[in-house]
């Protein structure tokens, strides 16, 4: 099973989940997740701009040429939102995911929950905790509950 894992960038919980999934017949995708390397990226291959907005903009638009592969290939997109920054990313990544009938798994707190319901209603499953993803993919594949 091939998952695509999006969203917030600034805490472990990919490794968490990679982790846990050993030993289940699991590959993992993710964005690229060094911050300045993704701001860069279309500055750094295709030249400088001095505007802002068009530096941020050749960026965008080479991280979307990863990104929409990476969903397309997926089989589940585990997408989390964190507490630190809005992540609009996240939000277009489970938009697209659900665009394409793509099993899709939302992860953020419940301090979210109502900023997310439209999400969260695209979404085959709501959860909070990378242990949860876990469980989720241990059980489609195996069918086996946690204990």
């Amino acid at each position: 099973m091939k998952v695509y894992l999006s969203g917030e960038i600034h805490t472990d919980w990919r490794v968490q989940i990679m982790d846990g999934a050993q030993g289940l017949d699991v590959s993992f995708s993710a964005p690229v997740t060094d911050h300045d390397a993704s701001d860069d990226c279309g500055v750094a291959i295709m030249g400088d701009e001095p505007n802002k907005f068009w530096h941020d903009h050749k960026g965008a638009k080479l991280n979307a040429i990863r990104t929409r592969r990476l969903i397309e290939e997926a089989d589940v997109v585990v997408v989390r939102f964190g507490d630190k920054y809005k992540q609009w990313n996240a939000a277009f990544d489970a938009g697209y995911a659900s665009a394409l009938g793509k099993s899709l798994v939302i992860m953020h707190g419940a301090d979210h929950q109502h900023a997310l319901k439209e999400v969260d209603a695209a979404a085959l499953a709501v959860v909070e905790t990378p242990e949860q993803v876990v469980q989720i993919l241990r059980y489609v594949l195996l069918g086996v509950l946690p204990k």
